[in-house]
């Protein structure tokens, strides 16, 4: 099973109780952050989020924005995403991060919750091609992922030659799961986004990282 095949079939499983990863006491603090900072960041644009799973953060975004379409590759987070409060008006599709495609439309402004960590090193540029192909010039983008801090409940268990990283995590039914998972620093975040944004901004939250960039004119 590829990383691509073995990371939909997780969180397929994970779905029906993925939220409570949002619950935990020491993320608290960061979570009513966001869901003011976020919303305050896009609003009055028309958004597309990669990777929405179950919509956690769509249904915060949503409510401020112009218009905003939600994607994911796998169908049960995403139907999940779509009974959330405040989104009746999302469009939410079934489509791949890694070709996203032009039936979506244009955006100015496109938004990844905690998926940067889950794209491999050597298919960063992949994803950010395809992001990009459905952004216009001067399009506000905005990651957000888990900071190391998470390393403590979850280990790095393995590494390969392209320097992704995996943790092994253990599902509600028993099984046990290899997730690549990354955690890119500042340098190498600007790095990965040189070709396609300026203006990069970094935060760090307690159990967070938000990498924000405004998309540059297409060659």
């Amino acid at each position: 099973m590829s990383v691509d095949e073995s990371m939909k079939a997780y969180y397929a499983a994970r779905a029906p109780y993925y939220d409570e990863v949002y619950e935990k006491p020491e993320r608290r603090e960061d979570i009513a952050f966001l869901r003011d900072w976020l919303p305050a960041t896009f609003a009055g644009r028309n958004v597309l989020e990669v990777a929405c799973g179950t919509g956690y953060w769509t249904q915060w975004i949503a409510p401020a924005t112009a218009a905003m379409t939600a994607t994911d590759a796998t169908a049960e987070p995403l139907a999940l995403a779509r009974g959330r409060p405040g989104v009746q008006a999302v469009r939410f599709e079934l489509a791949d991060a890694y070709d996203l495609p032009e039936s979506l439309g244009r955006f100015d402004a496109a938004y990844a919750g905690l998926w940067f960590s889950h794209v491999p090193v050597g298919r960063r540029r992949e994803f950010l091609e395809s992001l990009h192909r459905r952004l216009a010039p001067g399009a506000r983008v905005v990651f957000l992922d888990n900071s190391e801090v998470q390393c403590r409940e979850l280990p790095i268990a393995a590494r390969d030659a392209e320097a992704n990283t995996y943790q092994l995590r253990r599902l509600k039914d028993g099984s046990l799961h290899r997730v690549l998972k990354n955690f890119p620093g500042r340098a190498e975040l600007e790095a990965a986004v040189a070709p396609f944004g300026v203006r990069a901004g970094h935060r760090e939250l307690q159990n967070f990282w938000l990498f924000s960039y405004d998309a540059a004119p297409r060659p």
